[in-house]
């Protein structure tokens, strides 16, 4: 299976329409079916279910969607680390990270060295640890910021000088509102949203083993924003760290702080044996005389 198949299979996949995607190639029609005919003969698979104006995919093609994303991915990542000629150091960094206020500290990095080195692009993913951890392992991002606990047996990594409160968020109206800080209690009967990722025995089940069973826990979210739309219209209380949402002024949504506090470390990680870029070399070094008084581990 060739790039360029792979690149008509996402765009018709893209499109919902061999017409729309061979009009987006410029290519004609019955080329672009052909090419996926001898793609779905390839794998031994149908990819797309044919009915009416668009074209759905099946299981193996969405399955195909994935890695072919993947793979030109990395393929455009790999190709941008090798044209770059050696005396002009320019080239790309790719960082990956969950939701953290402490991103602020990467960025000013990467701020820092854009002054020395303003051919050097920064390109941000953002994702839970389950993501930016499987795109480290798959080469498509070179760092990631992840938030403690997490399993860093894989990579290197270095600790921030950051720590992130654990709260409650939830609307204004709610009726724990008015509390300054919410205890585990607090939380008996109230209709609450957690990471997906929060483990069985980590520091937050800890914190409120002793009443667990008397939470409703309602569901769990991955990335921050659809959560707080959820309790911002009263539909659930959000188990959140600080400063992720707005919540001064106008706002509709409030913050309150864990009690006994619970705060969460904060790492970036890379592969171990990494080869880097030259750029990714750079923002490396960079990160490490920044926080060399931190604990590498």
């Amino acid at each position: 299976m060739e790039l360029l198949q792979m690149k008509y299979f996402l765009a018709v996949a893209r499109e919902e329409s061999i017409s729309r995607a061979a009009d987006f190639l410029y290519i004609t029609q019955p080329s672009l079916t052909r090419q996926i005919q001898s793609m779905e003969k390839e794998v031994g698979q149908q990819l797309f279910v044919r009915g009416g104006k668009k074209m759905r995919l099946t299981e193996a093609g969405l399955l195909l969607k994935k890695r072919a994303e993947e793979i030109l991915a990395l393929y455009e990542k790999t190709e941008s680390e090798l044209i770059h000629p050696q005396q002009s150091v320019s080239g790309n960094v790719y960082l990956g990270g969950g939701e953290s206020h402490a991103m602020q500290l990467l960025l000013d990095i990467a701020n820092e060295m854009r002054t020395q080195y303003p051919n050097i692009k920064l390109h941000i993913y953002s994702g839970d640890i389950s993501d930016v951890c499987e795109r480290l392992d798959k080469g498509l991002i070179d760092f990631g910021l992840v938030i403690q606990p997490a399993d860093l047996t894989k990579y290197e990594s270095i600790r921030l000088p950051a720590l992130e409160r654990w709260g409650l968020l939830m609307n204004r109206n709610h009726p724990l509102a008015h509390k300054e800080t919410i205890s585990p209690q607090d939380l008996v009967g109230v209709s609450v949203f957690q990471s997906r990722h929060t483990l069985p025995k980590s520091a937050l089940t800890e914190w409120y083993k002793d009443v667990a069973d008397q939470i409703d826990f309602i569901g769990t979210y991955n990335l921050i924003y659809n959560a707080a739309l959820a309790a911002r219209s009263g539909y659930g209380c959000v188990l959140t760290l600080e400063k992720l949402v707005n919540t001064s002024g106008e706002s509709e949504l409030c913050f309150r702080p864990l009690d006994p506090p619970l705060t969460a470390h904060l790492d970036v990680v890379w592969k171990k044996y990494q080869i880097f870029s030259q750029a990714a070399t750079i923002f490396l070094r960079y990160l490490q005389e920044k926080f060399s008084s931190c604990k590498e581990r």
